[in-house]
């Protein structure tokens, strides 16, 4: 009864006492929101955003992961577009732009799309993004013909071409308003930029600026005499979950009084009138002289949902592989369904990490020289990241959201707006470093309501991490290792563990470091990834910016039982040399340069 009390609250918490209906949306659009999305009544977000944007007024949301943010604005543009009378059609061109950091947040938000329409079938849904072939998207453009959607089309009997909501990621989307002449986007009425933090911090900032350039001002031409589109002014939406100096700056180009939702009143001045949106790198000084008119990242931009139960774990360099297998079994073990994601900092890492649990067999209840093995960790296991083809991405990225048990094992590129359901925790292996990167890592868990725990992994140098997180109003707990050590069966029986006993000289602990190292040392491909991941994972160490450079530092750590976190017996050769080499002369280079002080936007990366 407390436990469903609980969760009765919860549920208060994140959803609205109202309907969509009396939200004004369309009837037959309700119904597919229930039947095809579950949502019995709205979001609290999306309560608040939905009648703004049906108003037509420019809006700034910003609300912790997983309160609904794509319905919320998805919803009020389709229940726009079905009421134009006459219909809208593929001559019409584009009325709506969805921009996305990420390929796999563009599938989702199309696939969330592409559900709404089922019974608006005039309306057409469509996407492009990097990786995809360029010539078939600008056919999709032309057409507006997706494999999904055809048999509809065809129904339809459409004629012309165009698609009516296009979601995109920015680098292709600027490619096609480019070169791509049969796009029609002369009727843009909406842009939208979801995870718009996320966009920004990929270095899209130069894209989206030259994309709101090429798409003109804000008020479109007509489709045509009598319909009702003729002469209404563009809406602009950025959805965001943090906020910082970039967003402002997004903010502050492409919305005109726009209206926020989701933030705290009591942050903003009593004269909204003068709130201003800071820039990336002109308003610094404007902003130090006028700290009260500037809307700015602080503790409380940081939004988590209430049902998160977060927690960090104090593990030895050395032992860190270990670690991680143990709580895994742990929690594969005692739950009989459950999803989990773990997070690493490289593709190599993923890479490394996957095919060990996919071929590490070992069995703890028999003696060491027994041949009696058996695969550690029985469960279906998923790696992503953006070294992988696109259409291996695709295929994880389906295959796990259906899964009830699973593991997936993951780069931040599935940080940020992925929905997987029913994830029940989310591992952060590798610190995310920024904590507005550790917000929406934990956010792919504790959706909608539903109760989810987060585990961030911290060696002991960097301990002072959880006072960097409690600046941003995040707190964790620790979890209890040697209880779950403790739990576990050696040789056919629980070893007699001291109460003063560490971490790294637990009997099953030692066990199962040797069984790794013994692994890796006879499976010369296993050894190529360990080295692989090792060194990937010391570049990508070195790459922490700011203040964050105080508490992960490479001097500080034993390099040799860095090794011993990939299973190597032995540190791989030359790497700390070569590394401390390319690290002198960077910082060499930079005094030249007179650089070293300067604040640079970050460059456009692989999405990891």
């Amino acid at each position: 009864m407390i436990k469903m009390s609980k969760k009765n609250e919860t549920v208060k918490e994140i959803f609205a006492s109202c309907s969509f209906s009396s939200l004004g949306l369309h009837s037959t659009l309700c119904d597919q929101l229930r039947e095809r999305l579950g949502f019995e009544a709205p979001t609290k977000v999306q309560a608040q955003a939905i009648p703004v944007i049906l108003s037509g007024r420019h809006v700034l949301v910003n609300a912790a992961t997983g309160t609904g943010k794509t319905v919320a604005y998805l919803a009020p543009i389709i229940n726009h577009l079905q009421s134009y009378s006459p219909r809208i059609d593929r001559s019409s061109g584009t009325f709506a732009l969805v921009l996305v950091p990420t390929r796999e947040l563009c599938l989702q938000v199309y696939e969330i799309l592409h559900k709404l329409l089922h019974r608006f079938h005039w309306i057409v849904p469509g996407y492009v993004m990097g990786g995809e072939n360029r010539s078939k998207e600008k056919a999709r453009l032309r057409k507006g013909e997706d494999f999904l959607h055809l048999f509809l089309f065809l129904l339809a009997w459409f004629d012309g071409s165009g698609i009516s909501i296009l979601v995109a990621t920015p680098g292709r989307l600027l490619d096609h308003l480019k070169h791509t002449s049969s796009f029609l986007h002369t009727n843009l009425r909406w842009i939208i930029f979801d995870e718009a933090d996320r966009i920004l911090e990929l270095g899209f900032g130069k894209e989206i600026e030259e994309i709101l350039d090429i798409l003109g001002s804000r008020n479109i031409g007509s489709i045509g005499e009598g319909n009702e589109v003729s002469n209404v002014k563009r809406q602009n939406l950025l959805l965001s979950a943090t906020l910082n100096e970039k967003v402002n700056h997004l903010a502050k180009i492409s919305l005109e009084t726009p209206v926020l939702i989701g933030l705290d009143e009591k942050k903003l001045p009593e004269d909204k009138s003068h709130v201003r949106f800071g820039s990336l790198e002109s308003d610094v000084k404007e902003e130090v002289e006028h700290p009260s008119t500037t809307m700015r990242s602080t503790t409380e931009d940081f939004k988590l949902p209430a049902q998160l139960v977060q927690r960090y774990v104090k593990v030895p360099c050395g032992s860190r592989l270990a670690v991680l297998l143990s709580i895994l079994k742990h929690l594969f073990d005692t739950e009989v369904s459950q999803k989990l994601v773990v997070f690493f900092s490289t593709c190599d890492a993923v890479d490394f990490h996957y095919s060990l649990l996919s071929e590490f067999q070992w069995s703890p209840h028999s003696q060491p020289d027994m041949e009696l093995k058996q695969l550690f960790l029985r469960c279906k296991t998923f790696r992503l990241h953006g070294n992988m083809k696109q259409e291996d991405r695709r295929t994880t990225f389906g295959a796990f959201k259906t899964e009830k048990k699973a593991l997936l094992l993951s780069t931040d590129v599935a940080a940020r707006g992925l929905d997987f359901p029913k994830v029940k925790c989310i591992i952060q292996y590798d610190s995310a470093g920024e904590a507005t990167e550790y917000v929406h890592r934990v956010g792919r868990t504790a959706r909608l309501g539903e109760r989810g725990d987060s585990l961030l992994f911290l060696q002991p140098v960097e301990m002072d991490y959880l006072q960097d997180l409690e600046k941003h109003g995040v707190s964790l707990t620790e979890y209890p290792l040697l209880k779950v050590l403790d739990s576990f069966s050696l040789y056919g029986q629980k070893p007699r563990v001291k109460k003063f006993l560490t971490t790294e000289s637990h009997p099953w602990i030692l066990s199962l470091q040797n069984a790794l190292e013994s692994f890796i040392i006879h499976e010369s491909k296993m050894k190529k990834l360990a080295k692989d991941a090792f060194c990937s994972w010391v570049r990508a160490y070195t790459a922490h910016r700011g203040e964050l450079k105080r508490i992960f530092t490479l001097k500080k750590l034993h390099l040799g039982h860095v090794a011993k976190s990939f299973a190597l017996k032995e540190q791989p050769s030359l790497v700390g040399k070569s590394f401390q080499k390319q690290s002198k002369k960077r910082k060499r280079d930079q005094r030249q340069k007179g650089q070293s002080g300067k604040w640079k936007f970050p460059s456009k990366t692989n999405a990891k």
